[in-house]
């Protein structure tokens, strides 16, 4: 009974977590098919996946394996058996929605200091992996670094009151677009062709600032007359 599983089923307020987010589950009328699983096994097979990382599949089979596991899960005589299909975990994930599983945050949480695992001051500065959560990454290719080199070369110019023979605002958004394409086609000589382009697109915005910016340090050096 010192087993830290079986202390944590012990700290958990389980009936209020039931009470909080056990009804999701939609009701199913009688004779309409099984009988839902119920809530406190699903509850405590959702804890043991998260907090040893393992898939749906896993966590039921070493369920199976392991009398802790079961004891957390509130069985009191050991099974033999598979307690619920894999598929299962992820319908009741979705039936929870996120407001479920902030409430089984909370009250792990809770749990956690009822039992002195951490320290209130452990909670100050929470870090959040969010290596699964889609992203829209613009990997940095060829194409988009010219084009951002461009762009940020004629904004400096804005700022600093130079005036550019051509900014090329219209061909350098082209050509960027059509290296992706290119590049998306395995079209190689085309899309080297399109970086060419762009190359000298910056070379030549690279010179004419250069020089107009010297231009005007010398009139701003000068003596006046």
């Amino acid at each position: 009974m010192n087993h830290p599983l079986v202390q944590v089923s012990e700290a958990m307020p389980w009936q209020t977590l039931i009470d909080a987010v056990g009804k999701s589950l939609p009701a199913i009328p009688a004779g309409a098919g099984r009988r839902p699983l119920p809530a406190r096994l699903m509850l405590g097979l959702l804890y043991l996946k998260y907090a040893y990382d393992l898939s749906d599949e896993a966590v039921v089979q070493r369920w199976m394996e392991n009398p802790y596991w079961q004891y957390f899960c509130v069985e009191m005589f050991f099974q033999t058996c598979l307690p619920c299909d894999p598929s299962s975990l992820t319908r009741y994930r979705q039936h929870l929605g996120e407001a479920g599983v902030e409430e089984l945050l909370a009250q792990i949480i809770s749990a956690a200091k009822k039992l002195k695992a951490i320290r209130p001051r452990d909670l100050d500065r929470v870090i959040v992996d969010t290596t699964v959560q889609e992203k829209a990454i613009a990997y940095p290719t060829d194409s988009r670094l010219l084009e951002v080199c461009r762009r940020k070369r004629v904004e400096a110019a804005d700022q600093h009151g130079i005036r550019l023979r051509q900014s090329y605002a219209r061909k350098g958004p082209e050509y960027a677009r059509q290296a992706g394409r290119y590049a998306h086609a395995r079209q190689f000589k085309r899309m080297h062709q399109m970086l060419r382009k762009q190359r000298t697109i910056v070379g030549r915005l690279i010179r004419d600032i250069s020089r107009k910016a010297s231009e005007q340090a010398q009139q701003a050096l000068a003596p006046k007359s």
